[in-house]
């Protein structure tokens, strides 16, 4: 059957190149609350700087210097991965009446606005899964901002291969989200 695929895939012109391992990343399974929080909340997708908006899993070796990890990506564009993670880490701790994307048709009573300043690997001078994050929440109702906050997690990575590199970036990502809930919590 690979070889019939292989045949295939060489006869459309694609490469019979070894597939990329895509690696998802996981919302904290559940975030210590105080009681749920009135309302609905949409999160539209996070906005991000163009090398962090695509699949590429971002490393810097030195300061100012940018590059991808090699031989592994995301499953998913960044922004649209982080949406859909922040979302269900929202749903998994039940803090609010309903939460969604813009697209769901929620009546929205707040949105959380998310831009992402770094997601990446930082490699100098220890390797390091880095997440940054700036959130605002915007009341549905006015347009006024009720909060803004920057989150930030470093965690350090065992290596800097594929598997080694998502698992401190996504424990990062955890630390940052968790983080997050928790703040709406305490500001809507």
């Amino acid at each position: 059957m690979f070889a019939l695929l292989t045949g295939a895939c060489a006869g459309l012109g694609i490469g019979a190149k070894d597939p990329v391992p895509a690696f998802n990343l996981r919302a904290p399974a559940a975030v210590q609350r105080s009681g749920a929080i009135r309302g609905q909340m949409v999160v539209p997708e996070p906005s991000a700087i163009s090398v962090l908006d695509s699949e590429r899993i971002v490393v810097r070796p030195s300061a100012g210097q940018v590059a991808t990890l090699a031989g592994a990506q995301w499953s998913d564009r960044l922004p649209k991965l982080l949406q859909a993670r922040i979302v269900e880490a929202f749903e998994n701790s039940s803090r609010l009446r309903s939460v969604g994307r813009p697209t769901d048709g929620l009546t929205a009573d707040y949105q959380l606005l998310v831009d992402v300043r770094a997601f990446q690997l930082s490699v100098a001078p220890e390797a390091v899964g880095e997440v940054e994050i700036a959130a605002k929440i915007v009341a549905g109702g006015s347009g006024r901002i009720v909060g803004g906050r920057v989150f930030r997690a470093t965690t350090p990575a065992a290596g800097t291969d594929g598997a080694e590199a998502v698992a401190a970036i996504e424990t990062s990502f955890q630390d940052v989200t968790a983080q997050l809930v928790r703040w709406v919590g305490r500001v809507i």
